[in-house]
């Protein structure tokens, strides 16, 4: 399967900006492209608690209409962020978005300290299955507990895409954390990260990445705004888990409520 990186600079309560340059990164893909991810939270940047109400939208609002408009015309899929307004309650969000529709909400489910006046925390893990690849997703933060990366394995993620708001000092912390989360689970890990400048002085620091199912970097991204494609060879899974499965071994799993949806979504509640 091939997957583009949008390691793009946003611009924080700029949603029209954000949501030109997705659309752009979009139609710029590659005829065999089959799924673009992009950064935490893109399509607005990130709000504070006085600006929130006003950027947020909900998940049939405009700027996502906007997107899933773009991947039916350009027969792709998309990750992407998005501050997510349900009935006045707010969320870090990221979706996975295919040429039929919304395939997947994850709401983040660690926040970050300065995110924890402004979003809700989300309650559950979820997963679905596209293009014979069964898609968990997790948001920054989130990659810096094994849990996480666990959880979604559990209900069957074979690739883990992280969208990613990491800023300066902590660039070294997730690319040892991604790795990490691969290797652990065997499985593909994508993230996407952004660049550039951000309100309150933050510089967010790039390094995009693939990570293979034996916890290889197999490409990373500098510090740069860039869009680039990757590789993923399937036949890894079976080459990483074929001597032993962790998933098989571990004596303790976490809890949780699964629930099985009729379309393949898995959701583990958070109990």
């Amino acid at each position: 399967m091939k997957v583009e990186l949008a390691q793009l600079a946003g611009q924080d309560n700029g949603t029209a900006y954000n949501l030109q340059r997705a659309l752009a990164a979009i139609a710029a893909c590659a005829s065999d492209t089959r799924l673009i991810v992009f950064p935490e939270t893109y399509l607005m940047g990130f709000p504070s608690i006085d600006t929130v109400a006003q950027v947020a939208e909900p998940i049939d609002g405009p700027a996502v209409r906007a997107v899933q408009q773009a991947a039916r015309e350009h027969n792709i899929a998309v990750v992407i962020g998005f501050a997510e307004n349900a009935q006045g309650t707010f969320y870090n969000t990221t979706l996975l978005i295919t040429p039929d529709g919304i395939a997947l909400q994850y709401r983040k489910t660690h926040l970050w300290p300065s995110e924890r006046s402004v979003f809700q925390v989300g309650d559950r893990y979820v997963t679905c299955e596209w293009s014979g690849v069964r898609i968990g997703l997790l948001i920054c933060y989130d990659i810096e507990f094994p849990e996480t990366a666990r959880a979604i394995a559990q209900i069957g993620a074979d690739l883990i895409i992280v969208t990613n708001g990491n800023m300066d000092p902590y660039g070294p912390t997730h690319r040892t954390a991604i790795m990490a989360r691969a290797q652990e689970n065997q499985a593909f890990a994508v993230m996407v990260n952004r660049v550039g400048g951000g309100n309150n002085n933050l510089v967010f620091a790039g390094g995009s990445a693939l990570v293979d199912p034996f916890g290889t970097m197999i490409h990373e991204a500098s510090r740069e705004e860039c869009q680039f494609s990757v590789e993923l060879d399937f036949s890894q899974l079976a080459a990483a888990r074929q001597d032993y499965r962790y998933l098989d071994d571990q004596r303790i799993r976490l809890p949780g409520h699964v629930v099985e949806h009729d379309d393949g979504r898995r959701e583990l509640l958070i109990p």
